[in-house]
């Protein structure tokens, strides 16, 4: 029988009393900021804040809980902006959205650097193992939002980020689910000569934890030959987006078939309103509906995007809603 795992992609916005006495604290401390000490104050802040966004997941009964990535200011740049070999420069826009961060230009090589894999270690202190999920940025959005000065090829600089990413997943903690954020393989769609690297370096990745991998995409559908090429990588799940793009999502469907698991964007990540928990397990039903094979072992019903967009209340709401959505779609499963 097919397992409804409720989830998101991480990157949840910061709780509202956390917000503002962060910013107090990184006001005083700017320089301290940029030289890349943030202090036992904002530690101890991000700490508090985590252990919310945790609590808040549990409560609302998803069956996968995130760290939050609550310091990820860069956001999916976080991990190279953070890093000693990377110097970061002007403010770049995030993809068409509203949001901003720090463009990382790598200076050296990418050696280890445990960053993430400490918040995750913060993280399972307070989560069970078994219901714990890592977030990273896929490699191929990471080397598309990243400026090389370093490694001097197209080709070496993204294997040399995935063999980074790998590094850093080896250091992680226990737990259950990978997922890697891979918006770029939609918004700035590899070319010929790339299009098969960016899967092999999601295989880099995927390859060093023991943990089902989902390679999600979002903010549209991927091109038929990205698509039919990330199938080829050794990922549990893909994501799809059916928030932005139905059609195309569907069609690489039918067309190309998918792997066992799959990922579905079902919820609106940046948008307030809430959706019913009916109509999230009714649009996963559309789904398999349209597919000539429908035996997936397991189902992640999430959100298209990540939920840092949204107002603290509404991510809490929506929150909920995967989790419902989840329940009642295997309910009727059974």
């Amino acid at each position: 029988m097919t397992e409804y795992v409720s989830t998101t992609p991480g990157l949840f916005p910061l709780p509202d009393r956390a917000k503002g006495e962060l910013s107090d604290l990184k006001g005083h401390q700017k320089h301290d900021l940029i030289s890349g000490d943030e202090g036992d104050e904002i530690e101890s802040a991000y700490r508090e804040a985590r252990a919310e966004v945790l609590e808040v997941q549990t409560e609302a009964g998803l069956d996968r809980i995130t760290e939050g990535q609550l310091r990820w200011d860069d956001m999916l740049a976080h991990p190279l902006a953070v890093h000693d070999a990377v110097e970061t420069h002007g403010i770049v826009r995030y993809y068409d959205n509203n949001n901003f961060y720090r463009e990382p230009v790598v200076t050296g090589d990418l050696e280890f650097s445990g960053d993430v894999a400490s918040e995750l270690e913060s993280a399972s202190e307070l989560a069970d193992d078994t219901d714990l999920q890592a977030v990273l940025p896929g490699p191929y959005s990471l080397a598309d939002l990243a400026t090389d000065d370093h490694y001097g090829d197209e080709a070496e600089f993204l294997e040399a980020i995935a063999d980074f990413l790998a590094g850093e997943v080896e250091a992680f903690p226990e737990h259950e689910t990978l997922f890697l954020l891979e918006p770029s393989l939609v918004e700035s769609a590899p070319d010929d000569d790339l299009d098969e690297l960016a899967s092999e370096a999601i295989d880099t990745v995927a390859q060093a934890t023991d943990a089902d991998v989902v390679a999600h995409t979002y903010w549209g559908a991927l091109e038929e030959k990205v698509y039919a090429h990330l199938l080829d990588a050794d990922v549990d799940a893909i994501g799809l987006d059916f928030v932005s793009e139905q059609d195309q999502n569907l069609y690489n469907l039918q067309e190309y078939g998918s792997t066992d698991e799959i990922a579905l964007g079902l919820a609106d990540g940046q948008n307030t309103l809430v959706e019913d928990p009916e109509a999230i397990r009714d649009r996963a039903e559309w789904v398999f509906e349209k597919l000539p094979v429908t035996d997936f072992e397991t189902v992640y019903l999430t959100t298209n995007t990540e939920t840092f967009y949204l107002p603290y209340a509404k991510y809490q709401e929506k929150l909920e809603v995967l989790a419902e959505a989840a329940d009642l779609a295997e309910v009727k499963a059974a």
